[in-house]
């Protein structure tokens, strides 16, 4: 489409009359109804692409909020403090990879998968390092039957509390580990599965489709 505008008639300092000048601008036409069926069919074909995007905020925000909620004890112990700032940099990682998804990069997939890798092993490592603390400290029940004497006189032994500790601690630490095991590596074999989707749809999508999808990430 072509729009041309003629301003006003000039007039010099003697009084005479000049032309209006008139500037031609061209302003893109709209699409035509085959190019906007092709624009309906791409969104279309990206929606589980989208819902992978969608995965990654939701980690995101997930685990960025426990690396928030942790970070009040982070300077009173370095399993902690490691932890949160481990948490916080997958959190980055999630948001930043959901990006790179939306503008159907095809490392995104990779990324996000080895990001929850990543997490998974401060997971293992974290919780490895507190089961040895754990189970190479003395005990609260030990602490607490050598401090107070008296106590020694309803229990014969504290052998079988710090059985029980133990046992609990072994317990706790290693369904942590199990649990994230399922959970991030499910989350790490989701995002491994998306690397395909993206390289069809790339494939399958005009090259304009992509530029103007890109220029509106999301939508």
């Amino acid at each position: 489409m072509v729009i041309v505008d003629c301003g006003r008639a000039l007039t010099d300092p003697k009084g005479l009359r000049m032309p209006a000048a008139c500037v031609t601008t061209e302003t893109p036409a709209p699409l035509s109804p085959a190019q906007e069926l092709e624009v309906t069919l791409a969104h279309d074909r990206a929606k589980k692409i989208r819902k992978a995007a969608a995965v990654a905020r939701f980690n995101g925000w997930t685990i960025g909020l426990f690396a928030a909620l942790s970070a009040p004890f982070a300077l009173f112990s370095m399993p902690g403090f490691v932890l949160t700032v481990g948490m916080a940099a997958v959190a980055y990682n999630e948001f930043a990879g959901r990006r790179r998804l939306l503008r159907f990069d095809e490392s995104a997939p990779r990324f996000l998968g080895w990001n929850q890798v990543a997490f998974l092993g401060l997971i293992v490592v974290y919780s490895c390092w507190m089961l040895l603390a754990g189970l190479s400290a003395e005990s609260p029940f030990a602490a607490e039957l050598r401090d107070r004497p008296e106590l020694r006189e309803v229990f014969d032994s504290f052998e079988g509390f710090d059985q029980v500790y133990h046992l609990a601690l072994v317990a706790l630490y290693g369904t942590v580990i199990v649990m994230s095991a399922v959970f991030q590596g499910a989350n790490a074999c989701y995002y491994f599965a998306q690397k395909k989707r993206v390289v069809e749809y790339l494939r399958a999508t005009p090259a304009w489709v992509l530029g103007l999808q890109r220029l509106t990430p999301g939508q």
